[in-house]
Formats: structure tokens, C-alpha cells, sequence
């Protein structure tokens, strides 16, 4: 499957915008990369917690992380459970700048439904957007963990190879003190292969 042209997305995100416009303070809740890598210009940042999803490696990636002939796989949020991370407070001035970059990356293939949710700070409850699967599309999978550990470990896509992602949203949560069952337990098949590749 190939992604689709930025006009089409650039149409996807003004008939969004129609519907939601954005408020002066955006908020966007970050699960996956955008962790360690926002591209946006952050004026604040809060540990949150969502409710109603947990992360999961359930997105085919054919352009960030993996090629349509050789997919890897990037994080989701999918229903139940509940999920720690961050949520940024977006400059005003940079705002729109910034949204439309989100849109262009997050949506590249038109796999996430942007969602505001109600996430759970220290200093109270925030409105935030944030992008969950569409559990109905082609790209939703959901493999076993040898499979997930194997397609993480060997696909590289235009954002660099599989692992460097998942390796560096995984540092990211343990700095922060987030144990996240699901890479723990990927990390250790992950573990295998690379000892069994030297």
C-alpha cells in the first residue's frame, strides 16, 4: 500500500479542522516518538495519564519505519487498559504551523483517527488530541511477539530503522519511570535475535 499525496491529506486535515476547530491552547497527548521527538514548539510539558487505551505495535509502518515490501511496525492506541506519557502545550504563535506538521506525520497513511480525549495530569484534567487506530483498517495487525520482535528488529523506513524507534520510545519511558509491560517483553525477544545475529 502507498501513501496517499499530500493534497489528500492536506483535504483530510481542512474537513477535520472544519469540525474541530482548534482551540488557542492545544494540547497533544504523546505516547510513541512524539515523546522524544514533538517537532513542535512545546511551551510546556505534563506527565499524563489516558484512560480507555494502552500502546500497542498494531500499525503496519511503509514509510517512517518500513516499506511496503518490508513493513515495520510503530505504536497505536487501542482500546482498553489506559496508558502514561506526555502532553505538551503548543506555542499559540506556532500553532497552526505545527499542527499541520503533526497532521503530515502522524497521518501519513491515513491510519490514526484524531481523537480529543480527557487525559489526567497533576495539575487536573486536560483536553488533548491524539491519534488512535483505526481498528477496521488493512494496516491494523496484530501479530504475536516473535513476529512483532522480528519485523521490529529488521525494517528500516525513511525515518531510519524499526529499532532505533522502538529503542528510543523505550528509553524514553524507562527515563521517565514508566514500565510498560509491552516492551519489556518485546525487548527481551528483540534481545535474542540480536544475540543470535552477532
Amino acid at each position: 500500500m502507498h501513501p496517499p499525496s499530500k493534497a489528500i491529506l492536506m483535504a483530510r486535515l481542512d474537513k477535520f479542522l472544519a469540525h474541530n476547530p482548534l482551540p488557542e491552547n492545544l494540547w497533544v497527548f504523546a505516547y510513541g516518538s512524539l515523546l522524544w521527538n514533538p517537532e513542535m514548539d512545546v511551551l510546556e510539558s505534563r506527565r499524563a495519564l489516558l484512560l480507555g487505551y494502552k500502546r500497542g505495535f498494531n500499525l503496519l509502518s511503509t514509510v517512517h519505519r518500513g516499506t511496503p515490501e518490508d513493513p515495520g511496525l510503530v505504536l497505536s492506541l487501542r482500546s482498553g487498559g489506559h496508558c502514561e506519557g506526555l502532553v505538551f502545550k503548543i506555542n499559540p504563535e506556532t500553532r497552526d504551523a505545527d499542527f499541520t506538521n503533526l497532521w503530515l506525520r502522524e497521518m501519513v497513511s491515513l491510519f490514526y483517527q484524531p481523537k480529543w480525549c480527557d487525559v489526567d495530569t497533576a495539575k487536573g484534567t486536560i483536553k488533548a488530541i491524539t491519534f488512535v487506530a483505526d481498528m477496521e483498517s488493512e494496516q491494523f495487525v496484530d501479530f504475536d511477539e516473535d513476529t512483532t520482535a522480528q519485523m521490529i528488529h529488521q525494517a528500516h523506513g525513511q525515518r531510519g530503522p524499526n529499532i532505533d524507534y522502538f529503542n528510543n520510545t523505550h528509553n524514553h519511558l524507562e527515563s521517565m519511570g514508566i514500565k510498560d509491560p509491552l516492551f519489556t517483553s518485546l525487548a527481551e525477544h528483540i534481545h535474542s535475535l540480536e544475540e543470535n545475529t552477532l
